[in-house]
């Protein structure tokens, strides 16, 4: 248990790197952008279709990729859970543990594993993270759900033509949906965007929240960046145990 309140279950074998999972300057990154609105609508729709599940009272809900706690945290403000959230990065729980010190924060690959009994889960969240489809209908309960928010095929495209020179429409859910068939039925689908004109800074913000570093040729490209408009977009999908 470490004193900002998270439990480190992390073994050597899940790390591929001396600090594994995302770094304090990618999470200072989301922080700002959310504090100045960038992602909001989207993170408040999902929050709020998971609010509006048909859970019992203090029902357990788990989160993998949890971050610094921004859906997990939100919807334990809106329903009285048991909240469990995972993640790879220390800094991550840490954070989320110090904002959110009524609700379990673990740091753990849930890539493997889960650190949860059988059918012990109502509801098991994934925005933009890690995805355990075996994993995620072992613990889960016959009556339980699956809400994923998947990155869209037009998310952050501007960006990614301006950087990466990258205009390429990447549908992602289809490949989602079909990993998590054997095991789940999709019950519903929405598409969520919001759209920013952002400066510099909150450019930046989004690469580094973003992406694992910019690659040596696109330096020039940005270091050019000084305004630019930008879809933000989410495919959210709710799926049932079969």
């Amino acid at each position: 248990m470490a004193r900002s309140g998270y439990v480190n279950l992390l073994q050597p074998q899940d790390r591929r790197s001396p600090v594994a999972g995302d770094s304090s300057e990618a999470i200072d990154a989301r922080a700002r952008l959310l504090a100045a609105g960038v992602g909001r609508t989207i993170l408040d729709r999902f929050v709020a279709q998971a609010a509006g599940l048909d859970l019992p009272d203090r029902a357990l809900v788990v989160e993998l990729g949890s971050g610094a706690g921004e859906a997990l945290g939100a919807l334990a403000l809106r329903r009285e859970i048991t909240g469990v959230g995972i993640d790879l990065s220390a800094a991550a729980a840490s954070r989320a543990a110090r904002r959110f010190p009524a609700l379990t924060w673990v740091v753990a690959n849930a890539d493997r594993r889960l650190p949860l009994v059988d059918r012990s889960a109502s509801l098991v969240l994934s925005m933009h993270a890690r995805r355990n489809p075996a994993e995620s209908a072992r613990v889960l309960s016959p009556h339980g759900h699956l809400l994923l928010g998947v990155p869209a095929a037009d998310d952050l495209i501007e960006l990614r033509v301006a950087v990466m020179g990258d205009g390429v429409l990447h549908d992602r859910v289809e490949a989602v949906v079909s990993e998590h068939a054997a095991l789940f039925s999709v019950k519903e689908r929405w598409t969520v965007r919001e759209r920013h004109a952002l400066a510099r800074e909150p450019l930046l913000d989004l690469l580094r929240g973003t992406y694992r570093g910019v690659r040596m040729s696109a330096v020039e490209r940005v270091d050019a960046l000084v305004e630019l408009d930008v879809t933000l977009s989410s495919d959210i999908v709710l799926l049932t145990p079969r």
